[in-house]
């Protein structure tokens, strides 16, 4: 299985630092800052370099501020093969 990486960016303007996402992520890879946003509130910081990529984060924002990103050290290999099709198909794939 490859292993896949993760990275985050917060939009710390918005964060009103519930720490929902803190408590959600199973890696432990974010903390609440000591500093303040423009709106007086601490605001979520990436402490750690060991997202995996899970959503679980942004799942959980109430203000939808947190956008994940996922890679994997694998090379480009198909995941998906369609064979045999004899009617209209429609194929949905998301990344």
């Amino acid at each position: 299985m490859a292993k896949v990486k993760g990275d985050i960016i917060i939009d710390i303007e918005k964060c009103k630092g519930c720490e929902l996402c803190a408590s959600a992520c199973p890696q432990k890879t974010l903390e609440l800052s000591r500093k303040i946003n423009s709106k007086g509130y601490h605001y979520i910081v990436k402490i750690k370099d060991n997202c995996t990529g899970c959503v679980n984060c942004a799942l959980v924002c109430p203000e939808g501020i947190i956008k994940v990103y996922r890679k994997t050290d694998k090379k480009k290999e198909p995941i998906a093969t369609i064979s045999n099709v004899k009617n209209d198909i429609t194929v949905t794939v998301r990344q």
